[in-house]
């Protein structure tokens, strides 16, 4: 079986396909700044990307994520209310790498680099509108049902 995930912007919309087949379609929220490949711009990167790894599985729902490691939290509203600037990294991670040197892969455009992942968020987080600083933000009940479907190394067409 053939599998890509596709990331439509405009509608911010997350689509699995298998064998050309949609599969589960799910929303998201991108980059708060559009799209952009540039290191520090806190935008979405376009292109081709895979996912180059697959971090949390078997994690607690709202698990916690800092710098791609469980911190040992769980997420709830009295954690929100003590770091109410956190950008929440939630439940699963898979870590985009980007496939077209000078687009999105070396240099200043590094998606990788930029740390650039589809991640869950908190379920207070309005998805369906851009809302992020680069990263693919989805409910965690979807990053736990599309992590367990996509293996490492699946591509990801975001455009």
């Amino acid at each position: 079986m053939t599998s890509r995930i596709e990331i439509d912007l405009a509608s911010q919309r997350l689509v699995l396909l298998e064998d050309g087949r949609r599969v589960r379609q799910y929303p998201v929220s991108t980059a708060r700044s559009g799209p952009g490949e540039h290191t520090g711009s806190h935008c979405t990167p376009r292109g081709a990307h895979i996912v180059r790894a697959k971090i949390g599985a078997a994690a607690p729902v709202d698990t916690v994520f800092v710098g791609r490691r469980p911190t040992g939290e769980i997420f709830s509203p009295a954690l929100a209310a003590r770091f109410p600037g956190r950008d929440w990294i939630l439940t699963r991670i898979l870590w985009l790498s980007g496939c077209e040197p000078g687009k999105n892969r070396l240099g200043n455009v590094d998606t990788m680099r930029r740390y650039i992942y589809i991640h869950g968020s908190p379920d207070t987080v309005p998805m369906g509108v851009p809302g992020s600083i680069g990263c693919v933000r989805m409910r965690n009940a979807d990053i736990v049902e599309l992590f367990d479907r996509v293996d490492v190394g699946i591509p990801v067409l975001i455009g």
